[in-house]
């Protein structure tokens, strides 16, 4: 358990075991709790447009929305309230073409890789801290925590299936998936998907659910990708590189690094699918990238980066002291 997370179940727990409760705030709390309750979709509210898979993950996600606005009103998580606002500030999610950044990327990166504390804590790790307060049954903890070790990869379209299943094979790992298209585009075999996919829930089967808008990266290929992945991936200081591959397509170079891409990536779109252009460590290439107001993909350093030039700089000033010794 984190430390954010203790410190909740300390707090629930203080108030659980209070011997004087104001009635009137009990009350309050008992009417906003059964809103709350209320206002979760249920995945059979959701009809037969949705496949079954999907709609179990939209009635999740629901949940934890409604959790994570309850617990951010908690001191204990004011600094990912402010990195969530500053983020909607800057991105407005959506979709084009008011911005690229589409409320389901937005809200998966928000609940599930946004890391805030010492111990690098997320809504979704915290709920699942959380639990024996929480009280939710053990489907539903599972399925969040298939949501909190999904992430985005970088994914080539292999072609479609009869039973209107697409194949994507991941770049990076050399995985096939068979995956529903929650939103419907089925896409063409050869394009590259940016894309986030959720697991067959209780292992029914294997079919992924894409759980994000695909974003079509055009003009690059498989060697690009495989390219960028070998210069970027070593930066990371992690292995073997497959841990590398996963830290950097959940969590990026910088918290806000996959939403700043798409962001100066845009290139076009359609109703259901959104284009991009360019490699994120060519910033030439990004149509969007600014060198005055953008964020510089290509020019980023990691923690391990950091703590090489802080070694480097500390060596440096401890000869200085001899030297002048």
């Amino acid at each position: 358990m984190g430390r954010i997370s203790a410190k909740l179940y300390k707090r629930f727990n203080d108030i659980k075991n209070r011997k004087i409760i104001d009635i009137k705030d009990l009350h309050q709390a008992k009417k906003k709790s059964e809103e709350d309750i209320e206002s979760i979709i249920k995945p059979e509210e959701l009809g037969q447009d949705y496949h079954p898979f999907h709609a179990v993950y939209i009635s999740t996600q629901n949940l934890v929305s409604v959790l994570a606005e309850n617990l951010t009103a908690f001191d204990e998580l004011d600094e990912y309230s402010k990195k969530v606002e500053k983020a909607e500030d800057i991105y407005y999610p959506g979709y084009p073409p008011m911005s690229p950044v589409t409320q389901s990327l937005f809200t998966f990166w928000a609940f599930f890789d946004l890391r805030v504390g010492i111990d690098e804590e997320t809504i979704g790790t915290i709920i699942q801290d959380l639990n024996d307060i929480l009280k939710i049954d053990a489907g539903t903890i599972e399925l969040i925590k298939n949501l909190q070790e999904s992430r985005l990869g970088i994914y080539f379209h292999n072609g479609c299936n009869d039973d209107g299943s697409i194949n994507l094979y991941e770049i990076f790992t050399r995985k096939e998936y068979r995956c529903y298209s929650a939103n419907k585009y089925q896409g063409n075999k050869g394009e590259i998907w940016l894309v986030r996919l959720a697991p067959p829930p209780f292992d029914m089967g294997d079919l992924h659910i894409t759980i994000t808008t695909p974003y079509i990266i055009i003009n690059s290929t498989r060697k690009d990708w495989e390219e960028y992945f070998e210069r970027v991936l070593p930066k990371l200081g992690k292995n073997p590189p497959i841990l590398a591959y996963h830290e950097l397509m959940k969590y990026g170079l910088i918290p806000d690094y996959w939403n700043e891409y798409v962001f100066q990536a845009y290139s076009n779109h359609t109703g259901i699918v959104i284009f991009l252009h360019g490699i994120p460590d060519k910033s030439e290439d990004l149509p969007h990238f600014d060198r005055d107001t953008c964020i510089d993909l290509s020019n980023i350093l990691t923690k391990e980066e950091k703590k090489k030039a802080l070694k480097k700089f500390m060596k440096k000033q401890k000869k200085k002291k001899k030297k002048k010794k």
